[in-house]
């Protein structure tokens, strides 16, 4: 009997329901999270901060933690990705709504895997692909500007189409220049929407792994950063910080290389996803017979230490919420989710850079789908 799927209920808070309360606080109607009146709201997105993560290096980040109790812990999307995790944020839909439904997807009329991050072109238009309203948009409708602060290299990118559309991007390189524009909006007058986008800690976790020094020294500097800033800001507005995922550490000796098991990747056509929680495509010309032959495999395998599901299960246990029929074929005909601290990796990838990777997420875990709601400003508690 596979294991069970650790599917969020519909009353657990989610990921989905931040922006649109933030924006609803700024008409003063009522919203998810109950969040009073506000001039303007900034919603800082950590990349990469899961609560797991912050409770266990609480005294490195003591502004943080100290306002974090576990009604502030939300859950995010899955998979417990970037690419879609933002998506949700920013739209209030789930994956198998906007359509992100992983790292790499599968771009079925092209018969190609696309990094859903950077890998956007002709064939895979950002206003389409991504295909729910963002709440920018929403914004703009009543007449509220939005803004969305992050690097200038992200300022005209497929991803950002994607899910930043509505809102007018300002560029700032550092820490503190982004937050010293976050300020200056909130002062400019009237309504704002303000989103701020944080990557270097998920970057740091890759690279060096999320306990490394390296990422303990960005978790200090952020928790200042977003101490003084909300010492200045307008009394009236609201701050709220939050993440897209966590992180757990996966050790090389911790690496499983799926093609060492020649039944496991015959009449796999694509190997999608992330290594976390792979997204296996099929050839087109299997048989039902031989479809839930290499299904039963994977479990049989994999089934001790990962969620194995098929494409009908997963949507049937609600994994991706509600799935659009044209968002369907991206995902997966098999899905493996780590439980353990595994990574799955395929050694006759062309590139095989990402193996280099210590910090890891996609998976189902608490470590990687408990992320905070810090409140600050108007909104503290």
């Amino acid at each position: 009997m596979p294991a069970m799927l650790p599917v969020p209920t519909d009353a657990v808070p989610r990921l989905t329901e931040v922006m649109g309360s933030s924006l609803a606080s700024l008409t003063g109607a009522e919203n998810a999270f109950g969040l009073p009146a506000a001039s303007g709201v900034v919603v800082v997105v950590v990349d990469g901060l899961g609560a797991s993560n912050l409770q266990a290096r609480a005294g490195h980040a003591r502004f943080l933690s100290s306002r974090m109790a576990k009604r502030d812990v939300i859950r995010s999307v899955l998979p417990s990705t970037t690419a879609a995790a933002l998506a949700s944020l920013t739209t209030g839909a789930l994956p198998g709504e906007h359509g992100l439904v992983g790292y790499r997807a599968l771009d079925a009329a092209n018969d190609r895997l696309v990094n859903q991050l950077s890998g956007w072109d002709a064939a895979m238009v950002p206003e389409t692909w991504q295909r729910c309203a963002t709440v920018f948009e929403r914004a703009a409708d009543r007449g509220i500007p939005s803004f969305a602060i992050g690097a200038a290299r992200y300022a005209d990118s497929g991803f950002t189409r994607a899910v930043l559309r509505g809102a007018s991007y300002r560029a700032a390189a550092s820490l503190t220049e982004r937050f010293d524009e976050a300020l200056a909006l909130l002062q400019g007058g009237g309504e704002r929407l303000v989103y701020l986008y944080v990557p270097e800690l998920d970057q740091a976790a890759h690279a060096h792994g999320w306990e490394s020094n390296r990422w303990l020294g960005l978790l200090e500097q952020l928790d200042g950063e977003i101490a003084s800033f909300e010492q200045r800001m307008p009394r009236t507005a609201g701050l709220l910080v939050t993440a897209d995922h966590g992180v757990v550490d996966v050790p090389a000796h911790r690496h499983v290389l799926v093609d060492a098991s020649p039944e496991l990747v015959e009449g796999v056509r694509h190997i999608g996803g992330e290594p976390r929680f792979l997204s296996l495509s099929l050839e087109p010309g299997l048989d039902e017979g031989e479809r839930a032959a290499l299904l039963e495999r994977w479990r049989v395998s994999e089934g001790h230490r990962a969620w194995v599901r098929s494409r009908d299960e997963a949507i049937e246990a609600g994994l991706y919420g509600p799935v659009a029929d044209e968002v369907r074929p991206r995902i997966g005909d098999i899905l493996v989710a780590a439980r353990s601290g595994i990574a799955y990796y395929d050694a006759r990838e062309a590139n095989r850079q990402a193996e280099s990777m210590i910090g890891q997420h996609g998976s189902l875990t608490d470590e990687e789908t408990r992320i905070p709601l810090i409140r600050g400003g108007v909104f503290r508690r």
